[in-house]
């Protein structure tokens, strides 16, 4: 049972990371307006790093709105989070890579937290993130065991 709970745990995480790229890609009405799409021209990082940072770390967020790059990092890290969790492939790169980024958001807003001295979602999520490398997510409910012997895996080990 421990490894379905594993399993369903890392498709939920993969749904959140992929919804969040898809809602900002497209402007599907949750967090993200039609008008403010990436599509459509908006930017998906500018509006939480110009006005949602705070802490002792908001300026130099602050300094990075409105960076392509920066909205193109986080988007792709969106996509392949996703995709990779979704599918149980690549979890070690794509669980550190969500550990990296939900690490950054902490800093970039979330310190001090809203409703607690220090914990919030994103430390939460980032704790679960590197469970589901360690617990071998990818092996239940996913193609990580398939992904783990191909020969691409096996000739490059940090696709693991």
């Amino acid at each position: 049972m421990q490894k379905y709970i594993w399993g369903l745990l890392r498709i939920g995480m993969g749904w959140i990371f992929l919804w969040s790229f898809m809602d900002k890609l497209w402007g599907l009405g949750f967090s993200t307006t039609s008008e403010s799409a990436w599509l459509a021209g908006g930017s998906p990082t500018a509006g939480f790093l110009q006005f949602g940072t705070k802490g002792p770390f908001a300026e130099i967020f602050q300094s990075i709105a409105n960076s392509g790059l920066v909205e193109w990092l986080f988007m792709l890290g969106l996509l392949f989070i996703g995709i990779a969790f979704l599918f149980g492939i690549g979890m070690r790169l794509a669980g550190w890579s969500g550990a990296i980024m939900l690490a950054l958001m902490y800093l970039a807003g979330f310190i001090p937290p809203e409703h607690n001295p220090f914990f919030d979602e994103h430390l939460i999520q980032l704790l679960v993130m590197l469970g589901l490398i360690y617990s071998n997510s990818g092996r239940w409910l996913g193609f990580g065991t398939a992904w783990e012997n191909s020969s691409f895996v096996r000739k490059f080990p940090v696709w693991k």
